[in-house]
């Protein structure tokens, strides 16, 4: 099994993430003139040689507007991302541990929405890629929303900090992409200690984004004076780690060092190895088995999870039934059923431990359509939604958009979409086609 290992001994930024998984490609430099042609609003990405404790490993810069993020913003603090201002804006930007911020400029701000047009409209990268960038930045605005008490849809975020932003998770989602592991293990995440000084005073380390996005990931603290994970690194490890302990065992092909901006007695960088997990030794050494399949083989408890589906392929069924088995689940397995208008559709079941029920839940949110997973107590795992009224030349429809667990996802009501193809005797396909071209050119002209 390709697997990747992720060493956070020293915590995990976005930067960071990206200069480590940069350095297991064969040609890191083509991936970074690739990141450049994206078309990341004003955005240049960089890369360089750094040494920390005679380590040598590689460090990202992204200039903003021919700046780095920490030139123009007024943090006042060590640390790569702003906790929160006068009016409980959100921050999901963070570069290496190492910012003294003395500049103030006011900003335009950027929402959930906003940066979803960005990423689905202007770059020119995969769908699944988007998609991932997306759910990470759902992980930080459902954080950020939970640390200041304000809805998700009124989180924004900083225009030259949202672009930075951008940058990292475009960039280690792109790289999770290509490098494409079977399996991604990462160590316990060291927080760092102390305190943090923001707008609102004084604030311990790990922030209040950040602790809630590590809730339920094995996290420590204490060794080191200052801040070591931020809000974007712990999102992306949140969303791409299939399970956290120690290094499985695995036959490493290539290590990748990122590095941090700030300088420590250790050295300040994330630490990244690839390599094939060891399942089986030979026929006549003993057998050794890969933790992922000693868990799966002990009793315990276990969790089954529901979900109904009536929009999807066959293939992507199967697809997405690989991915959540993939992803630590016990079982899964389909039943067709017939749901209502007349619809056949699939009943999804998974089952799972108890522990990794959160992890299996945005597995099925990110791989299927469904926007409730069900339990057979009563519980039921509901994504936030919001219908709205919106005009285009095919006169008024209502759209469903739905967020939370990883995940944002826009529907067009059924009732409307049919309206549609009986007024102008088209396809159910071609009327829901028709809706998104008009809007994609509306939301161009603006």
């Amino acid at each position: 099994m390709k697997t990747l290992y992720i060493d956070c001994s020293m915590g995990a930024a976005g930067d960071m993430l990206t200069a480590a998984l940069l350095e297991l490609l064969p040609d890191p430099d083509g991936f970074v003139e690739k990141l450049n042609l994206l078309g990341i609003p004003d955005v240049e990405i960089r890369k360089e040689s750094a040494v920390k404790c005679g380590i040598t490993g590689t460090q990202m810069r992204v200039l903003v507007g021919g700046a780095e993020e920490g030139a123009v913003h007024d943090h006042n603090h060590a640390h790569g991302h702003d906790h929160g201002h006068d009016h409980n804006h959100a921050h999901g930007h963070d570069h290496g541990h190492d910012h003294n911020h003395t500049h103030g400029h006011d900003h335009s701000h950027s929402s959930v929405a906003d940066i979803a047009h960005i990423v689905r409209d202007h770059l020119s990268i995969p769908g699944e890629v988007k998609d991932d960038i997306m759910a990470v930045y759902d992980l930080i605005a459902e954080a950020e929303s939970r640390a200041h008490g304000m809805p998700v849809t009124q989180i924004h975020f900083h225009e030259v900090g949202t672009m930075d932003a951008v940058a990292d998770i475009t960039a280690v989602c792109l790289l999770m992409h290509e490098i494409a592991p079977d399996e991604v293990v990462a160590s316990p995440v060291h927080v760092g200690s102390g305190q943090v000084k923001c707008a609102h005073g004084i604030l311990p380390v790990p922030a209040p984004a950040t602790a809630y996005i590590l809730q339920g990931i094995p996290s420590y603290g204490g060794e080191v004076d200052g801040e070591l994970c931020t809000p974007t690194g712990a999102a992306l490890l949140k969303y791409f780690v299939t399970r956290f302990g120690p290094m499985p065992a695995m036959k490493t092909e290539a290590v990748g060092y990122g590095m941090g901006k700030k300088d420590f007695e250790r050295a300040n960088c994330v630490r990244v190895m690839l390599g094939e997990t060891i399942v089986t030794a030979a026929a006549d050494s003993p057998t050794v088995i890969a933790p992922a399949e000693q868990e799966r083989s002990a009793d315990a408890d276990v969790v089954e999870l529901t979900c109904n589906i009536d929009d999807m392929t066959a293939e992507e069924i199967g697809y997405a039934m690989e991915k959540i088995l993939a992803g630590g689940a016990l079982d899964v397995y389909a039943v067709p059923v017939a749901m209502k208008k007349s619809r056949p559709g699939t009943v999804i079941h998974v089952l799972c431990r108890p522990e990794n029920e959160e992890k299996i839940v945005r597995l099925i949110f990110k791989h299927t359509s469904t926007i409730g997973i069900r339990e057979p107590n009563g519980h039921r795992h509901k994504l936030d939604r919001v219908i709205e009224e919106i005009d285009t030349p095919c006169g008024k429809v209502r759209r469903k958009t739905s967020t939370g667990y990883g995940v944002i996802r826009v529907k067009y009501e059924y009732d409307d979409i049919a309206r549609i193809a009986d007024e102008r005797d088209i396809s159910f396909c071609e009327a829901r086609a028709l809706i998104e071209k008009s809007l994609t050119e509306e939301t161009g002209r603006l």
